[in-house]
């Protein structure tokens, strides 16, 4: 039994794209990937850990039961996945390896350094409706001190000494599994191939095809977002921003701005998350785990140029905005389309219905339902119509 609880940021979700989308022959090679949407794993997460998610989590109710039933059924190896995981409590994650059964868990957690996570953890909750500027995201966080729902979710999901040992605590070292993200500029198929690894999906013909990734932004198109965001957070619901704003402007439009400059550190944040990296390393080296790749990925690359998403200037705005309004004129066209269409549907079928109306085999059988509806000896009389018609049909 392999469960990968994080961290966010990782590479997770396509993992769990090429995990959903080949399950059949996953399956013929006794492992196990139980997902009937590409997002059950994410339910299970919310059900196991009762988080609240925007009004999703009324899906959730009862997933993570199924899918450890699932798992103790299956006769093979069985693959659980997903970033979120990380925020377990020690109680949750009791929870959680008592309901595997007598599995031989593995916990895989796959980490990246701090210079690389701390920028993408603030794009992330951009992209979920934040407005917080840069600077105060990373003031929030710095400071153990501040309560804050930001800064105790990214340390949460992003302190990897705490979530293994609250995921690994129970568990023998060689049981525990920790996959550090190659440098930037390696080759694109590294991370893959660490991945493969620790799943035992080295010799299987996967379909490797991204098809559901969550692509970065660069700097002025993350900070046009945030500006969005102050503006709409108040006026559309959730449930609209994420098809609208995080999917049709985020990741189909803005991610593509491939020559922005990409969101990094400033030179003081840079040297405290290089410093709190090495702390880190010191610790899991100590404690013994699997590890594939190096601790030393974890410790991030050297300062490079700054560019900082608070005082990008409008001139910098200009083309992602341009490129926002396209996308919207774009989907809005295509929205009107469906309407229009829908409407051309429903009159064709008032139209199917007026003239099923005006037939009079349609007309008499009304008129006899009516007279019989008038009396309770006829109510009687349709009732058994009814069920006899019913038990014919069955």
């Amino acid at each position: 039994m392999l469960l990968h609880v994080g961290c966010p940021k990782t590479g997770t979700s396509y993992l769990q794209d090429v995990l959903f989308r080949n399950q059949s022959l996953l399956r013929e090679h006794d492992l196990l990937y139980a997902a009937d949407r590409f997002d059950a794993h994410f339910l299970a997460a919310l059900d196991l850990m009762t988080l609240p998610w925007g009004g999703i989590e009324t899906e959730a109710v009862g997933a993570w039961d199924r899918l450890a039933a699932q798992v103790r059924e299956w006769h093979g190896t069985a693959i659980i996945s997903h970033e979120i995981f990380a925020r377990a409590t020690p109680t949750q994650v009791r929870r959680a390896l008592d309901s595997l059964g007598d599995a031989e868990v593995h916990v895989v957690l796959s980490a990246r350094d701090l210079v690389r996570q701390v920028p993408a953890e603030w794009q992330e909750n951009v992209k979920h409706r934040s407005h917080i500027t840069y600077a105060r995201f990373l003031e929030t966080i710095r400071d153990p001190a501040r309560e804050s729902r930001i800064g105790s979710w990214f340390w949460a999901v992003q302190e990897v000494p705490d979530i293994l040992d609250r995921w690994g605590s129970s568990l023998p070292p060689e049981r525990v599994h920790l996959v550090t993200l190659p440098p930037s500029g390696s080759d694109r198929g590294e991370l893959w191939r660490r991945f493969s690894r620790i799943f035992g999906l080295d010799a299987l013909p996967l379909d490797l095809t991204a098809e559901r990734e969550n692509p970065s932004l660069g700097v002025p198109e993350t900070s046009l977002l945030r500006t969005i965001n102050e503006r709409v957070t108040s006026i559309i619901a959730p449930p609209d921003y994420r098809p609208l704003v995080r999917e049709v402007l985020a990741h189909q439009t803005l991610s593509r701005g491939v020559a922005s400059a990409r969101l990094g550190l400033p030179p003081d944040a840079h040297a405290w998350a290089r410093d709190l990296s090495r702390s880190w390393t010191a610790v899991l080296a100590e404690r013994g785990y699997d590890v594939v790749g190096s601790l030393d990925d974890l410790l991030g690359p050297e300062p490079g140029p700054f560019a900082d998403p608070d005082t990008t200037t409008a001139a910098e705005l200009l083309a992602p905005a341009l490129d926002a309004i396209s996308a919207l004129l774009v989907e809005g066209a295509r929205l009107r389309a469906v309407e229009e269409r829908l409407h051309e549907e429903l009159r064709e079928a008032r139209e199917e219905r007026d003239h099923a109306r005006a037939t009079p085999s349609y007309r008499v059988r009304r008129k006899v339902v009516t007279t019989l509806e008038d009396s309770p000896a006829g109510r009687g009389t349709l009732d058994a119509y009814r069920r006899a018609k019913g038990r014919i049909r069955g």
